[in-house]
């Protein structure tokens, strides 16, 4: 199952949706219950299944089968959808705290105050800045194009 993970799960991470899909899945799982853990490992094995939207309020029903291919296999549209709809179940795991992956320190952040919580407002309004400047050369950019 090794050259299964790693030829056909690791180049997945290459792709930055999927990656953001694979964290986001990650975080949440950090502080669930085991109940809500087993839900969230289930899995599909073969093309022999029914094929079902994804929905993960579905998807943790559907007793996941390790001895045998499985039953249902579940399918998205694309990974921003399943990232939304993971988002959105991610809200219903009861937790005395919210979670966010850190970036610069690759580190999680565990959300229990609003000094943690205004810091990420900051390194947000951070990140705006350089978006925003960004654009402002776009649009610098695209006007001198059209004067040419």
């Amino acid at each position: 199952d090794c050259c299964h993970e790693i030829l056909g799960h690791c180049p997945m991470l290459a792709d930055a949706n999927f990656a953001q899909f694979s964290q986001e899945l990650g975080l949440a799982s950090l502080g669930a219950s085991d109940d809500e853990i087993d839900k969230l490992a289930t899995h599909a094995l073969t093309d022999k299944a029914n094929v079902l939207a994804f929905d993960p309020a579905i998807t943790i029903e559907t007793e996941p089968i390790i001895t045998a291919f499985q039953n249902v296999y579940f399918y998205t549209e694309s990974f921003n959808e399943a990232k939304l709809q993971m988002r959105e179940f991610a809200k219903t795991i009861k937790r005395p705290f919210g979670l966010r992956y850190n970036p610069y320190t690759q580190t999680v952040d565990v959300l229990t105050n609003t000094r943690k919580i205004a810091n990420i407002v900051s390194e947000l309004k951070g990140d705006l800045c350089i978006v925003t400047n960004a654009l402002s050369k776009l649009k610098v950019s695209d006007t001198e194009s059209l004067n040419r």
